[in-house]
């Protein structure tokens, strides 16, 4: 495994995506000594940007750096009504909407980069929304699977005083203890935080009922991921069992849970122990597409 003083060494550059004429912007790694084996497709939450995923506070933490040292082109990507977009959109779109954008900049990206195995889509909070309704409705061509984090279908505090709240600028605290956190996170953290699109925000108390029609059409791999101190959404044993009831078409579904987290899981300390869990189950979805079909392997070599 590569060290983390050669991770955070990887060039992460900005690049722009085509997305049906709207100029989505996006940060993207690459692999230096072999064409990437698949490319991790990062999706922010609501009121953040795609330098989530970089470790802000501590290089160690970045998903950019330790994808490209690992093989993987990862491509952290502006969601509609963000950065270059935001001036274009700035009510913000819906996660159908957004989906259907974000298949079109990945097929942008997929006539300019090479994309290995295909896509995989790691997503948090909102992020993870639009991740599943891309799934479902628009899916990228090669979809290998999705790992989404702090995105649940029972919200465990009321979305309505949510919208609210984040209407009048203030933001639910979900972060457990600050010991969790490397020193210097929050002042850091000041660049990827964004104004949560109106749309976004009238969507919240929607989102129920939009799971319970988009998480049947999701056939890909699924792995979802719930930080100890997640506060958002319900994530007991109860309500577990009926989030993952519904990916009745996925082939594989699970459930974890990361210790030692808040809802921001790849802010904290414990971001690289999630990005590694997230690339071990990618790596697991590549098995299917690696392995020879029978008729074409190597005639058995045991004696």
């Amino acid at each position: 495994m590569a060290s983390p003083a050669r991770e955070s060494a990887t060039d992460v550059r900005r690049i722009t995506l085509d997305a049906d004429g709207i100029t989505l912007s996006a940060l993207l790694s690459e692999p230096v000594e072999a064409p990437p084996r698949a490319v991790v497709v990062a999706l922010h939450g609501g009121g953040m940007n795609a330098d989530y995923f970089t470790g802000p506070a501590h290089p160690s933490l970045s998903l950019l750096s330790l994808g490209a040292a690992l093989g993987l082109t990862v491509l952290a990507v502006d969601r509609p009504g963000y950065r270059a977009s935001a001036a274009r959109l700035p009510a913000g779109l819906g996660v159908s909407e957004q989906a259907g954008l974000l298949r079109a900049a990945l097929d942008d990206f997929a006539a300019r980069y090479e994309t290995g195995a295909g896509f995989f889509l790691l997503a948090h909070s909102y992020g993870g929304k639009v991740a599943l309704v891309a799934a479902a409705e628009h899916p990228p061509q090669r979809l290998i699977g999705l790992d989404i984090s702090g995105c649940g279908y029972a919200y465990a505090i009321d979305p309505g005083q949510v919208s609210k709240a984040l209407e009048r600028g203030w933001v639910p605290k979900s972060w457990g203890p600050l010991r969790l956190y490397p020193p210097g996170t929050f002042g850091a953290g000041r660049r990827l935080v964004e104004p949560m699109p109106h749309a976004e925000r009238a969507e919240l108390t929607r989102w129920p009922g939009l799971f319970r029609a988009t998480a049947p059409g999701v056939e890909a791999p699924v792995r979802l991921t719930f930080a100890e101190h997640e506060a958002f959404w319900r994530h007991d044993d109860v309500a577990l069992a009926d989030l993952t009831a519904w990916f009745t078409a996925a082939r594989h579904i699970t459930v974890d849970r990361q210790s030692g987290a808040g809802h921001n899981i790849s802010l904290g300390w414990a971001a690289r122990s999630y990005h590694l869990r997230a690339i071990a189950f990618l790596e697991s979805c590549l098995v299917p597409h690696e392995a020879l079909p029978a008729a074409h392997a190597d005639p058995d070599p045991r004696p």
